[in-house]
């Protein structure tokens, strides 16, 4: 069997850490590519290494092809080191003018800096994909000035023009902020939250959201469905997924959680 063998229909694969591959109709994107194996190690910026404590489902080679990358920031768990040398080179990455800068260094030829609420068009047929950069925080007050830029993203999927769409919330590694708030004024009714977990540390604060924030973030947005990524494939995720969902049992927020395995589908 193919590593690659989505369900029919709209789907999102889940292939750890923050790595997914989202299947829209004609659209296929892969989000914040990391491909270590168990074992090896990745350097996350600000002299923070650490080994990876998990397998991934997929390799490059099995991937099919991409419409784009939607990279939320590039440290070593979202862009490694395998992406870079096996990722083809004109596949366009949607990401944050610092990681642009960055990838036409390393020879990708079509980065797409996306500053905040600002949109990049798809179209195959009658169908329409609009990815949207929206506010993501990778760390409180001046220690945001350490770590690299982060975006989340909102995907608006149409089967046709007309249809309603279907529309999907990136989170990125963010942390709580006021301007997260703009995100559901701009885009009410999400379908489903991809939320990147972790409780990881830098300097001593949160530099992405724990159990805690995870569900305040669903209950700030409200979506309809969320899965958790990015929680337990290194030794700096300290917060684990058990108490994300834990938190979402004694909280009640109004949206369903669905806990994927790694290589594992959810129909969207």
């Amino acid at each position: 069997m193919p590593a690659y063998d989505p369900p029919g229909g709209d789907s999102l694969m889940f292939v750890g850490t923050a790595t997914t591959v989202l299947r829209l109709g004609p659209f296929t994107l892969l989000t914040d590519p990391n491909f270590l194996h168990r074992g090896q190690w990745s350097y996350f910026g600000q002299g923070l290494f650490s080994r990876r404590r998990t397998e991934p489902a997929l390799q490059p080679a099995d991937l099919p092809p991409l419409t784009a990358v939607l990279l939320s920031h590039l440290h070593g768990d979202h862009f490694d080191r395998i992406a870079a040398h096996e990722l083809p080179r004109d596949t366009p990455i949607l990401t944050t003018e610092h990681a642009a800068t960055r990838l036409l260094r390393r020879g990708f030829h079509a980065p797409l800096p996306l500053p905040t609420w600002t949109t990049e068009n798809f179209s195959d047929g009658d169908a329409r994909l609009a990815v949207t950069s929206v506010p993501a925080r990778h760390a409180p007050g001046p220690i945001r000035r350490l770590l690299p830029p982060v975006m989340g993203s909102v995907l608006e999927y149409r089967a046709t023009p007309e249809a309603d769409p279907l529309r999907i919330y990136v989170s990125g590694d963010t942390v709580l902020h006021d301007e997260l708030r703009t995100i559901r004024d701009h885009f009410p009714g999400l379908d489903l939250a991809v939320v990147h977990l972790g409780g990881t540390r830098a300097f001593g604060v949160l530099v992405t959201l724990d159990h805690r924030g995870g569900v305040d973030l669903l209950n700030l947005l409200e979506p309809r469905r969320a899965v958790p990524v990015h929680f337990d494939d290194y030794g700096l995720f300290h917060s684990p997924v058990s108490n994300f969902l834990e938190e979402v049992r004694r909280r009640r927020p109004p949206t369903r959680v669905h806990l994927l395995q790694r290589g594992e589908f959810l129909s969207l």
